[in-house]
């Protein structure tokens, strides 16, 4: 006999999960919201990331709509240009190298702009992302990446806004209560087995939706489906997203899809703590590249740090960084550059060195050869080409010439002191591989039907991404296939579906 009772049952209190509770209640369910973790530590990733999200709009006045009080003095000095469906769907299908589900990102993209007004209509918050995505050019700030907004109060305004919209609509949220079990009644979801506050209880529910996160936090599971060397990985976000909801759909029958061998993984503050910290948030990751090089411990480069914009390297970069000797790196910039450093790079909790020279830096670099350091800055320098205008704002072509590994933009010469470098390892941010859904968000069964009763949503869906991911597209793909899975959820109670 079931403890308690609900309509819908969502695992899981990060953005995918709240979008999903906030949309089933608004279609009539009544809902409990299920977080493992305290309540201070809550809301899963989320809670971790920056808030940036990405989403189609054709200009100002959409942007307006997500942003009405964009001030005049915001829009006459800033050009917000334009990010469309076509572009968005041009960048998923390019960096995730025409793999991801095309009718999953149909949905993703197409719905971007509806979902990201629907939540402003729930109480989030968004402005420009100045201080970290924009640069100002002849008067005027330019984004860059197809990344214009983000949640006011980063990660944890975007949760907090979301939880106080759940808390006033009525929605329950039990925190310190961990899934264990999907119940059934052999061919529908009926329930969950939790542990709560220390004691074993059943919820009943009509519905469950499943929005727990991936499996990063587990080093056993990163290190099965990920590889060697996963182990020594920063997890960068929450230490509770350890695979549970993926599991416990498994072991009823579920269908796995995507990249699971593949994440989310970028460069990461060397001497970061094991999980992370939310005093720091996102303040370990160090994603200014562009504008130096990186090497390893060898002293060389091995990834060109100018392929593209940040948006669209970071997230696979991180595993590069793990490939190598030692599993760390050494991000490099001279005093040309360091005024376009982000917020991160001058935090207390950094790793830094800087010098005077070239070969000062070098005796300063832990881990790496100085010789082999000074030979690629020295053949680095020689290369770049000069002559092309540096513009931080636009692909500029600025490249090097005749190295096996070239740098494709942003090229300078590293040739003026202050030196500085920063340390760095891998920071896995979430996994790609996961449950296999349809539209509708129905978890599917290993015989390629729906499992009754069963939604999923966010970082624990696979299919979405592989290799690589565009920035700010997780928290728009766990806000878009959360509404959907409250509102698929509720018709199903409802007998519509």
């Amino acid at each position: 006999m079931a403890d308690s009772q609900y309509d819908v049952v969502i695992v899981g209190a990060g953005n995918a999960a709240l979008c999903a509770a906030l949309s089933a209640e608004e279609n009539g369910a009544k809902v409990l919201v299920l977080e493992c973790a305290p309540e201070d530590v809550s809301g899963g990733n989320s809670r971790f990331t920056a808030g940036a999200i990405r989403f189609a709009y054709n200009g100002l006045e959409d942007l307006q709509a997500v942003m009405p009080d964009l001030t005049e003095t915001e829009i006459e000095t800033t050009d917000f240009g334009t990010y469309t469906e076509d572009q968005f769907f041009d960048d998923m299908f390019r960096v995730t190298q025409h793999r991801t589900d095309p009718d999953l990102c149909e949905v993703l993209v197409r719905q971007s702009f509806s979902t990201i007004r629907w939540m402003r209509e729930k109480g989030v918050r968004f402005v420009p992302i100045y201080g970290r995505q924009a640069f100002k050019v002849d008067g005027k700030f330019k984004f860059w990446g197809g990344l214009t907004v983000e949640a006011w109060g980063g990660g944890p305004g975007l949760v907090d806004a979301l939880i106080g919209s759940a808390t006033k609509r009525g929605i329950d949220v039990w925190y310190d209560s961990r899934a264990l079990e999907l119940i059934t009644d052999g061919v529908a979801v009926t329930g969950v087995k939790i542990r709560r506050k220390g004691q074993i209880e059943e919820v009943a529910a009509k519905s469950v939706i499943l929005a727990a996160g991936g499996f990063q936090a587990s080093t056993e599971m990163r290190t099965r489906y990920l590889g060697p060397n996963w182990d020594l990985a920063k997890v960068r976000g929450t230490p509770y997203n350890t695979g549970d909801g993926i599991r416990m759909a498994m072991e009823i029958g579920a269908s796995s899809a995507g990249n699971w061998s593949g994440c989310h993984a970028v460069g990461w503050e060397r001497n970061a703590p094991e999980f992370g910290d939310l005093a720091v948030g996102d303040g370990f990751q160090k994603h200014s590249y562009p504008f130096g090089i990186i090497v390893n411990a060898k002293g060389e480069r091995f990834v060109d740090e100018g392929a593209d914009f940040r948006n669209y390297t970071y997230a696979k970069y991180g595993r590069e960084v793990l490939a190598q000797p030692g599993h760390f790196a050494w991000q490099i910039f001279d005093k040309k550059t360091l005024h376009l450093l982000r917020g991160e790079y001058r935090i207390r909790e950094v790793t830094k060195v800087s010098a005077d020279t070239i070969e000062e830096l070098a005796t300063k670099l832990e881990g790496v050869d100085p010789e082999g350091f000074i030979a690629t800055v020295k053949a680095y320098n020689e290369a770049v080409q000069t002559d092309i205008p540096f513009n931080p704002n636009v692909k500029d072509g600025r490249a090097t010439k005749g190295l096996s590994l070239p740098k494709s933009n942003w090229a300078n010469q590293l040739t003026e002191a202050p030196f500085e470098a920063y340390a760095i390892t891998c920071g896995i941010t979430f996994t790609f591989g996961g449950l296999r859904i349809d539209t509708d968000a129905k978890v599917q069964s290993t015989d390629y039907t729906p499992i009754p009763g069963l939604f999923a949503a966010g970082e624990m869906v696979g299919g979405i991404f592989y290799n690589n991911y565009p920035g700010g597209t997780g928290l728009m793909n766990g806000a878009v296939f959360g509404k959907i899975a409250g509102k698929s959820a509720a018709a199903y109670i409802g007998g519509k579906s």
